[in-house]
């Protein structure tokens, strides 16, 4: 998962630097989205607003569909004992089918520290791991 997300963050910075647009139609993404990441293996296409880097909340695409809606968390945070409520919203019509949790003991390139990353998906796990094969 590493790697990927080193990917996703050096391509959101690129975008970001190179004036990338906002996202809004019918997909489920809220105003002033940006595309982070083409389609990745196992998830699809990350959009999130940059404002709300790095914690999110990040949103998974495949399709013109939203699939996940993802939080990362900071090991420092989470072993504090910080609590966050109301952040993990599908769209209208959308249902949470199972959540994913896992850890980057390292961190990653635009979030350098250990932290959890949670996946929300509203697809099944076949489903979304069958996304965009490696060619």
């Amino acid at each position: 998962m590493t790697r990927f997300h080193s990917f996703v963050f050096a391509f959101a910075f690129a975008l970001l630097a190179l004036g990338a647009t906002a996202h809004s139609d019918e997909s489920g993404l809220p105003a002033g989205s940006v595309q982070l990441s083409p389609c990745v293996p196992g998830m699809g296409e990350h959009w999130a607003n940059p404002d709300d880097m790095p914690f999110g909340p990040i949103y998974g695409v495949k399709d013109g569909r939203l699939v996940f809606v993802e939080v990362m968390i900071s090991q420092e945070d989470f072993n504090s004992g910080k609590s966050w409520t109301d952040v993990l919203h599908p769209a209208q019509d959308y249902a949470i089918d199972h959540l994913d949790i896992e850890f980057g003991s390292q961190g990653h390139e635009g979030y350098e520290i250990p932290h959890y990353d949670l996946h929300a998906y509203f697809v099944s796990h076949e489903t979304h791991t069958a996304f965009c094969p490696p060619s």
